[in-house]
């Protein structure tokens, strides 16, 4: 979590589970003393599992009954690891639906209050609820301001932190108590009546008066209705103004979903220390190394919510199409103008926002970074400062040829920050050249995992798609660690470091090779596919056709029953591809998908000679 918003006082003190729950009985002693002849037995029950005995005791012990529960649910509470459900589910057992979520919620409540009291006066930290903070660790990153609501929200309507670490967490953050009993007295109440509503069902099927398909669609329908009235208090109270930017609980979820996708495979260690010197807002520029690069930009300790940019295929796609515009997400059409882009990025940098930036718009195919789209000119207008971070370690764990992920180390290092005021004299096709240089990475020279695995070579062959000892196309065949020429039998094996045991050395070196042959034979180039066409507007759905793609040293053409058309190859930034599926481009503001009907290798092929006769990369 981001340090901005946690409170962390000198002199703090951990104590464990044991210790906490001395320091709560001192504090509660005096109001449970007298509740002794309930607590004791109920607290044995509730060890016991025995919820129907338990809902007896409240029963038997009248208004004590009422006392007991909300004091065994703070108990809980601040221990952090007593159960809640057991209290809930007996009171939703002994007491009417709305006496039990009263009593509950007051008892949460005063829980909160404790802990709050505990951690913001006395600096106490309880052992039990810093190991669930692991947990909250790995649900979020770069929350902070309103955002801390959201992400306290998040965590009660999951069943996977203990209410107690929860406000344990919440205490910890620069949020004043008003914010944060409100939000806990509002979070827990989904959680609270459900588990009340189970002891209800309990005592309804008890006395046989209520069937079970009935009382399956009443929970479901309160829950429904239970959650869309929180949503409605979250954005009407905390979160009012924020839909549209960074600070959109949208983006937070966006991260969160893409967190839980990556999982643990990778450690991620952030070198920020220079984003001290930064004035926000500001343009970060950063090489894009896999598909999760985002993911771990947004751990670095940014002063405010950043927006990013994403290729506008997918911010347009499925569930984006929300997510992202709600999220202050920016979309940038790739490899062509895009004025759009340039208007939605001036604009939030006025509204004081970073923006985030991936300048080489795709993939590495090979571990060495891409060209980059000259921006210089336009980020000297911004008036702002740049921000240049390098990502290392993330390519051979997750390259775009391969679907599986490995283990590995990541690095995110901020290497430089240009000021505002010292851009004033550097001309913008230098700053462009400072730019490449200081994100340049070679992932076969800057990289110190091992890679064990068996299969490091599966789906290479999509990327290396020319035998580099015979020169045939289409061909190569990676099986195992091995990539393998099905034409003159050549065989190139990959090691734990992720190059080959032969003079080539690595696939940057292959790659290069396979550049090397299809230079000799640019003059005579006379590229030719049959494909099926996808073609993407931002208005209409997508629209399927079949045609044909040529390509000569001098023009990209496109044919097909509905339109024909033509691109000169110096006027051509890049063509994108996915590994073993298809090439694109834009042409009138629409986004062509052509895929191979055969040989779907030469994906690679096409956009490896595009890069060839780019301006960009010559």
């Amino acid at each position: 979590m981001d340090n901005a918003t946690e409170l962390k006082p000198e002199g703090t003190r951990q104590f464990g589970p044991v210790a906490v729950a001395l320091i709560v009985l001192a504090v509660v002693g005096l109001f449970s003393f007298f509740l002794l002849d309930i607590m004791i037995p109920f607290i044995r029950l509730q060890s016991a599992k025995d919820v129907q005995g338990a809902a007896e005791l409240l029963k038997e012990r009248g208004w004590k009954g009422f006392l007991a529960v909300s004091l065994v649910e703070a108990l809980q509470m601040i221990v952090v690891f007593i159960p809640a459900e057991f209290i809930q589910i007996s009171s939703g057992l002994s007491y009417p639906f709305y006496m039990a979520l009263i009593l509950c919620d007051f008892g949460v409540c005063l829980g909160a209050t404790i802990i709050f009291v505990l951690v913001r006066v006395f600096h106490v930290i309880s052992g039990a609820a810093e190991r669930n903070r692991k947990k909250i660790d790995r649900i979020s990153s770069n929350m902070r301001d309103r955002n801390t609501v959201f992400l306290i929200y998040l965590l009660f309507f999951m069943p996977l932190v203990p209410f107690g670490a929860i406000c344990y967490y919440g205490s910890g953050t620069k949020l004043p108590y008003r914010k944060y009993i409100l939000t806990v007295a509002t979070g827990v109440v989904s959680s609270i009546i459900t588990s009340n509503l189970m002891g209800a069902a309990g005592r309804a099927f008890m006395s046989n008066s209520l069937p079970l398909w009935i009382l399956i669609l009443i929970i479901v329908f309160l829950a429904a209705l239970l959650f869309l009235l929180v949503w409605f208090f979250i954005k009407k109270f905390f979160l009012k103004g924020t839909s549209g930017t960074p600070d959109s609980p949208a983006q937070s979820l966006m991260l969160f979903i893409m967190r839980l996708v990556h999982g643990k495979k990778q450690m991620v260690n952030i070198h920020d220390s220079l984003m001290e010197t930064v004035e926000t807002p500001y343009i970060m520029l950063v090489n894009h190394e896999s598909f999760f690069d985002f993911l771990f930009v947004s751990q670095i300790a940014h002063p405010k919510n950043p927006a990013y940019v994403m290729n506008a295929y997918y911010y347009n796609y499925g569930i984006m199409r929300k997510l992202g515009p709600e999220g202050g997400m920016i979309p940038k059409k790739l490899f062509t103008t895009d004025m759009p882009f340039v208007l939605r990025t001036a604009r939030t940098i006025v509204k004081g926002y970073p923006v985030i930036i991936f300048p080489e718009g795709r993939l590495s195919p090979d571990g060495r970074t891409n060209f980059l789209v000259p921006g210089a000119a336009f980020y000297k207008k911004l008036n702002v400062d740049i921000v240049l971070v390098k990502i290392t370690g993330a390519y051979f764990a997750n390259p775009k040829w391969r679907k599986k992920r490995f283990i590995s180390d990541i690095d995110v290092t901020v290497e430089k920050v240009l000021k505002k005021d010292e851009l004033e004299n550097i001309p913008a096709e230098e700053l462009d050249e400072i730019f490449y240089k200081t994100l340049y990475n070679n992932a076969s020279e800057n990289q110190n995992t091992l890679f064990p695995q068996n299969d490091k070579a599966l789906g290479l062959e999509n990327v290396l798609y020319r035998c580099a000892d015979c020169g045939s196309l289409y061909t190569t065949k990676g099986v195992g660690n091995d990539l393998v020429c099905t034409s003159c039998g050549a065989r190139h094996t990959l090691n734990d470091h992720y190059l080959f045991d032969d003079p080539i050395g690595s696939i940057a070196s292959y790659y290069d090779r396979i550049k090397e042959m299809e230079r000799k034979d640019l003059e005579n180039l006379n590229l030719h596919a049959k494909v099926r066409t996808k073609i993407f507007n931002c208005k209409d759905r997508p629209r399927k056709e079949s045609g044909e793609c040529f390509m000569t040293k001098d023009t990209f053409r496109y044919v097909s029953g509905s339109v024909s058309f033509s691109v000169k190859l110096n006027e051509l930034q890049a063509i994108p591809f996915s590994c073993g599926e298809e090439f694109e481009l834009y042409h009138n503001d629409e986004l062509y998908y052509f895929y191979p009907e055969s040989d779907r290798q030469q994906c690679a092929r096409w956009a490896l000679i595009s890069d060839m006769m780019s301006p960009l990369g010559s």
